[in-house]
């Protein structure tokens, strides 16, 4: 219940996100978390580490937004998409969301 995002009065659940984004043959490993917003409390974050040799562009971003707009309720979208090297992780493998 800790990793779920509030936003505009929706309750988002990271995991559907971060698997729409797997789904991308570019995505190596996805981490979704909250940002906060002044508007809508929190808005959905995407840290995506991406296949080697793929550059994180903008247009990569749009892309990846509108494919989670296309494959889940438009308001679960990120609206912040960030290309990462590597994502914190628990010594057991766990993505730590919080140092997203």
């Amino acid at each position: 219940m800790d990793d779920v995002i509030k936003s505009s009065g929706y309750r988002i659940g990271p995991f559907e996100i971060e698997s729409v984004i797997m789904e991308l043959p570019y995505v190596l490993e996805c981490g979704v978390s909250a940002a906060p917003d002044e508007v809508r409390g929190q808005v959905v974050k995407a840290s995506i580490v991406l296949v080697p040799g793929t550059d994180g562009t903008e247009e990569l971003k749009k892309e990846i937004q509108n494919y989670v707009k296309a494959h889940t309720a438009p308001y679960k979208y990120p609206r912040i998409v960030v290309f990462r090297d590597s994502l914190p992780k628990t010594i057991s493998g766990k993505i730590q969301r919080h140092l997203l």
